[in-house]
């Protein structure tokens, strides 16, 4: 059987670029190793938003007295939680399956290998079958990062002696999806990384009761923000009582003799301090006890066992799939999208790249991804968001700035809200009146980092925004009251 195009993968850069291909009319297939929706709808992006949907909600009638409203007594069933987010994906997953019925897509389950001469075996079961292609798309995503380390089974309940001294097969050893299984509330939590993975089920958990220490091997937590929203989230999580531990690394794992299910960490914490003309650097180490281990520490390209090297695609130094501007791989008629090449790790820009590879397959021209304009959204409360430049960046690439910030605390509709922590920071180049950054935490950023991402698109200059009228009250006037305080213009600060 001969396709048009084959895509392999069908997560938000597989069945979307399937979908795509489908309406310009091109035959297509989509080859589905597990589960339709790919790891952003079944385990990543949509569950995870449920959840802590759930968190916001119990906190929210935990505080209501604020409101003016008694809601004591509120009970939270975690089982409840748990199957609310999988309905979700249930019925979600059930929305995809139909578009691509819709499509009349060729949806086909099983593990794909490449084979040469533009062809694809497929292995479902105990059968197999070949397919043709004159276009291949692999969009096989990533998996979570493994710990490094090398383990002797004989010695798990004792000292375990390793390259990195921790222990693999851990039962309370979890990733992301294994953080979404656990059926109990954990008295206490330890989350190793502090991206986006991390800070989200350090807020769900601590949220919902559990004590959440988070460990970090940077100076402070959400390393590749801009260095405020990370002083922000910290102030704010401490508050909260998740203790954070920076400049730290686990040296040991292993059971407490006296309960298997209970973990015991080792963690070295690395102080350094600079001075002028002086530098010390100073080492010591804790142990906590834990009923949980999260271990958050980015993702890996899935691109092992795919059979790239019977045709000889290549792959860069850590793995991911190298292409051109465009998503073709040093092979023509062979391309790659989404987790699975280098760059972002982003359901929004898999999707985008999708469109912009099967259009350009078709000879559409379309306009190349702007990756300096890609938003970036953690799901805490409060919520962060951020896209262009951080400010540091900004000054490396030698850009003369303006910076303007202005407080939730300041603004009308964020108090009615009970909802004042946080600030937009707003970075532009002092020149032209570029806006070449915008920094946002707080109460439903990720919905207004919109208005950024379009205004920096069209070019937007500073005067543009100030002369365009926000409502009142709205939360996105504090994105034109943090301009005007960057131009010396504030009014309410």
């Amino acid at each position: 059987m001969h396709f048009d195009l084959i895509v392999i993968g069908s997560g938000p850069a597989g069945y979307v670029a399937a979908i795509r291909a489908a309406q310009l009319g091109l035959t297509t297939a989509l080859i589905e190793k597990k589960e339709l929706g790919g790891v952003c709808l079944n385990w990543g992006c949509i569950p995870t938003k449920s959840l802590l949907k759930s968190a916001n909600l119990f906190q929210l009638f935990k505080n209501s007295n604020q409101y003016g409203i008694n809601a004591q007594q509120v009970e939270l069933k975690l089982e409840k939680i748990l199957d609310r987010s999988r309905n979700i994906v249930d019925e979600l997953q059930k929305g995809v399956a139909f578009l691509i019925k819709k499509n009349e897509i060729k949806l086909i389950y099983g593990t794909a290998k490449i084979l040469q001469e533009k062809t694809i075996l497929v292995k479902y079961k105990n059968k197999q079958k070949k397919y043709k292609f004159s276009n291949l798309i692999i969009a096989t995503g990533a998996k979570p990062k493994q710990l490094d380390f090398t383990f002797d089974k004989s010695k798990v309940k004792s000292k375990v002696k390793s390259k990195a001294n921790i222990p693999n097969n851990i039962p309370n050893l979890v990733n992301y999806k294994g953080a979404m299984s656990i059926r109990e509330i954990p008295k206490k939590i330890l989350i190793i990384g502090s991206g986006a993975i991390g800070l989200e089920f350090a807020y769900f958990y601590n949220a919902i009761g559990s004590k959440v220490i988070i460990v970090e091997k940077n100076s402070h937590i959400l390393p590749n923000a801009d260095r405020e929203i990370s002083l922000e989230i910290s102030q704010n999580f401490q508050k909260k009582g998740i203790k954070l531990l920076t400049n730290s690394r686990i040296k040991e794992i292993k059971y407490l003799k006296s309960k298997k299910t209970k973990l015991e960490i080792e963690i070295e914490i690395e102080i350094e301090i600079e001075r002028e003309r002086e530098y010390i650097k100073n080492k010591s180490s804790i142990k906590v006890n834990v009923d949980y281990i999260i271990y958050a520490l980015g993702v890996a390209p899935n691109t092992k066992n795919l059979g790239l090297e019977n045709v000889g695609i290549k792959l860069t130094q850590n793995g991911h799939i190298q292409v051109n501007e465009y998503y073709e791989t040093n092979i023509k008629n062979y391309y790659a999208i989404g987790d699975v090449i280098p760059g972002f790790s982003l359901a929004h820009v898999a999707s985008h790249e999708a469109k912009i590879c099967v259009e350009k397959i078709m000879g559409l021209n379309p306009n190349k991804l702007n990756y300096n304009n890609i938003p970036m959204c953690i799901y805490t409360n409060p919520e962060i968001a951020f896209v262009g430049y951080s400010e540091k960046e900004a000054l490396e690439k030698g850009f003369e700035i303006k910076v303007g910030k202005f407080p939730f605390s300041a603004l009308g509709k964020a108090k009615i809200n009970g909802e004042t922590e946080g600030f937009i920071k707003v970075i532009f180049d002092k020149k032209y009146g570029e806006w070449l950054g915008c920094h946002m935490i707080g109460n439903g950023v990720t919905e207004l980092i919109t208005e950024v991402i379009i205004a920096r698109t069209l070019e937007t200059t500073h005067l543009d925004v100030l002369e365009s009228t926000h409502p009142h009250p709205s939360i996105n006037e504090s994105i034109v009251e943090a301009i005007e305080n960057a131009y010396g213009k504030s009014i309410h600060i």
